[in-house]
């Protein structure tokens, strides 16, 4: 890890991966990985 700001809610990686609190990330070549969530109806259940 290069840089954190948890504060914003994000990390800059040594790749140049930029990785956020909500587990999406934007990668050095401009591309996007949609963040990991988990539908409401199942955080419903688990409650």
């Amino acid at each position: 890890m290069v840089a954190a700001h948890p504060e914003q809610g994000w990390s800059l990686l040594c790749n140049g991966a930029i990785v956020f609190d909500d587990s999406g990330e934007l990668l050095p070549d401009g591309s996007v990985v949609a963040p990991h969530r988990v539908p409401a109806e199942r955080l419903a259940m688990t409650a």
